[in-house]
């Protein structure tokens, strides 16, 4: 088991995954609010979901990742964004938390240390809390991001940096590469204007 373990690289993101969405499960059945409780997407679309409009979707066609690649291949081989593990980046973690781990950073090709601060402080600016449970030496011990706020992207019009494993573009090549991504601002912009429709809000 401990052999398994330690030539697992990304063991523990299939347990922060799990994690992540029992926590944005919990925050979805507020029913009320503009946190984003959901985000995944499937190589076509990007899709969010938000406390205070319950089981709706609203998406947009995503984005191609960026990152380093393994010999071989090039970002001509990638296939646009694909996976669920954008529930951690819904919960605060993953690439919000790069300054956590800016050897990270430097995998996913997005830089060293002061990338990934600069990262962590943009991301600082869409969620409304930091998280007291996960606090960051790196990061003069705040804690990670909590509560992504679909008000606060689209009012600054950053969205989340999302850490990927990019794929190949043909079905059954499997991972190609490593980087980073980010989801099309329009989800949130649909959701914020069915959330001011949803409260009688207008625009």
């Amino acid at each position: 088991m401990l052999h398994f373990l330690a030539r697992t690289d990304q063991f523990f993101l299939n347990i922060a995954m799990a994690y992540g969405k029992c926590v944005m499960d919990a925050a979805a059945a507020v029913g009320a609010g503009s946190i984003v409780t959901a985000m995944t997407r499937n190589g076509r679309e990007f899709g969010i979901r938000v406390s205070g409009l319950g089981a709706r979707w609203f998406s947009a066609p995503v984005n191609m990742p960026t990152g380093l690649f393994f010999t071989g291949y090039t970002q001509a081989d990638a296939n646009p964004d694909i996976g669920d593990s954008a529930i951690t980046e819904c919960l605060g973690i993953g690439g919000a938390a790069m300054i956590a781990a800016p050897g990270v950073t430097r995998f996913v090709g997005a830089g060293g240390f002061a990338e990934a601060l600069e990262i962590s402080e943009d991301m600082r600016e869409i969620y409304v809390d930091t998280n007291p449970m996960f606090l960051i030496p790196t990061w003069d011990y705040q804690g990670a991001c909590l509560g992504l706020d679909v008000r606060r992207v689209v009012e600054t019009g950053i969205t989340p940096v999302i850490n990927t494993g990019i794929a190949h573009r043909e079905a059954g090549v499997g991972q190609v590469g490593a980087g980073t991504v980010r989801p099309p601002l329009a989800c949130f912009v649909q959701a914020l204007e069915a959330l001011a429709a949803e409260k009688g809000v207008s625009q």
